[in-house]
């Protein structure tokens, strides 16, 4: 079993920065994949960057490569999204999910299906 735990969600203006952090406990020395997703009410949950906790091998959408940097701290159990130049449609509920036991995060990293556990998710929003 694993706890996720997402803060850093905020209110913030276009062109901003945000450093979101999802904290792991529980069973979390195993190699998993940790990924950042993101909804807008009404929509369907999309997968923003992903991260293997061996070896840090990293994978982002299209809408956010070059903005958003996906990191891990191991010793605190912690993954970060960092954000910037922040867009207005940014602007979603963002989660952390995680898949253990799996030597790399899949091809289908993205899709929600993959993910055993979650977050209660941090809101982020963005305005113009």
């Amino acid at each position: 079993q694993v706890q996720l735990v997402e803060s850093g969600g905020a209110s913030v203006q276009a062109g901003r920065s945000l450093r979101l952090s999802c904290s792991a406990s529980g069973n979390t020395d195993i190699d998993s994949c940790m990924v950042w997703f993101r909804q807008i009410p009404g929509k369907e949950r999309e997968g923003v960057a992903a991260i293997h906790t061996n070896g840090g091998s990293t994978y982002y959408a299209d809408s956010v490569k070059g903005r958003f940097t996906v990191s891990q701290d191991n010793a605190k159990n912690t993954v970060y999204l960092q954000m910037n130049s922040l867009k207005p449609e940014d602007t979603a509920m963002y989660y952390c999910a995680a898949e253990t036991v799996v030597a790399w995060c899949p091809r289908t990293w993205s899709e929600v299906d993959e993910y055993t556990y979650w977050g209660q998710g941090t809101q982020v929003t963005v305005s113009s």
